[in-house]
């Protein structure tokens, strides 16, 4: 049973890193299987399909990021130090990963729901699951600050879902043009949509 569980660990680091390098459409169960170390029938076990295979990356994913969002979110922050953190932590993320690759990469889960979310409703639905959860986190965060009068709006919920469709919309641009400057808008631009100043924060 540990060998199996291994296997299936390997394949869902291994998926989550080539899809985010590459694409969905670009990778194949070989190139997942020659990364990985596993043999094509392992991966039949484990996985019927390599959309299901990346469904659960993006849930393994996901759950390996939840512990970071929960500590940068932890109502034992101002608010508007959770939401400065956060932008912070999105662009040193894709800042690493360019130093790393010599590419910005974007976010995972947006690109691949582009890439799929016409074909492929299992991965459309994992996709939007995601970023509701993040949006759940960004609307906490803004209640609390309305709350607190450093940001005003009649609706949290739906300055959150603005806020990270601009979020989003950085990180496809600065994917778009392989351009780590792009990416230092995507504080300030939020800071602009909510209304509310965020260079004062602390290492999250």
């Amino acid at each position: 049973m540990r060998r199996e569980g291994d296997t299936k660990q390997k394949l869902l680091s291994t998926a989550i890193e080539l899809i985010w390098e590459n694409s969905y459409g670009s990778i194949s169960v070989d190139d997942i299987c020659e990364r990985a170390g596993v043999n094509k029938g392992s991966f039949y076990y484990a996985f019927k399909t390599k959309s299901d295979l990346a469904v659960a990356a993006y849930d393994e994913f996901s759950k390996n990021k939840r512990p970071i969002m929960d500590r940068i979110f932890s109502s034992q922050e101002p608010p508007l130090v959770r939401l400065g953190n956060y932008c912070d932590r999105v662009v040193s993320d894709q800042i690493e990963k360019y130093q790393s690759f010599g590419r910005v990469l974007g976010c995972p889960f947006v690109s691949v729901g582009c890439e799929l979310s016409t074909q492929d409703e299992a991965i459309r639905k994992k996709m939007e699951e995601v970023a509701e959860r993040v949006v759940r986190y960004l609307t906490g965060a803004i209640r609390d600050a309305v709350e607190e009068g450093s940001i005003r709006t009649e609706d949290p919920a739906q300055l959150a879902k603005e806020a990270y469709c601009f979020i989003t919309g950085v990180l496809t641009q600065a994917k778009i043009q392989n351009s780590p400057e792009t990416l230092k808008r995507l504080k300030s631009g939020v800071a602009r949509i909510l209304g509310a100043r965020l260079e004062e924060t602390v290492p999250a």
